[in-house]
């Protein structure tokens, strides 16, 4: 299922950039300079296989009901580190995007920020999707409650 990043094909890319910015910078920064970068990508590559994207800063919270690894109160790298993710078409096209020249400037500039370096890694999407109305919610719930013993 792909239905959650509109026109991103079942055999699309998505790539993970995680960032953790030198104590120097500010979450700011990391704004501008990731705007700068997204505007560029969205203006020269939108036709060449860029699908969509967005960026996440660690808020903090840490779920204790969803992690198994102790019961953490916050996140130590709590505004400190995000995460630049997007969706592509293909590899070979997210890998061609990167030697634009308008693009390689605006990475440099992000990459300036990191304490981390930079490793983006591209992932194979295996599922996505959007959450249920209300109307296919409650069809949902009827039908795992008439075949719950069918299996």
């Amino acid at each position: 299922m792909t239905g959650l990043i509109k026109n991103f094909p079942s055999d699309g890319v998505v790539t993970v950039n995680r960032v953790i910015l030198k104590p120097q910078y500010s979450v700011d920064d990391l704004q501008e300079r990731v705007a700068m970068l997204c505007e560029n990508v969205k203006t020269y590559h939108s036709e060449t296989g860029f699908v969509g994207g967005f960026v996440a800063l660690n808020s903090g919270m840490i779920s204790n009901e969803g992690s198994t690894v102790g019961q953490a109160v916050e996140s130590p790298m709590k505004g400190k580190e995000a995460l630049i993710i997007t969706f592509w078409r293909s590899f070979a096209e997210h890998e061609q995007s990167h030697r634009s020249d308008t693009f390689q400037p605006l990475f440099k500039d992000v990459l300036e920020l990191c304490e981390n370096g930079n490793e983006e890694i591209a992932y194979e999407m295996l599922w996505s999707g959007a959450a249920y109305n209300a109307e296919e919610a409650k069809a949902a719930k009827e039908a795992k409650e008439r075949y719950k013993h069918a299996a």
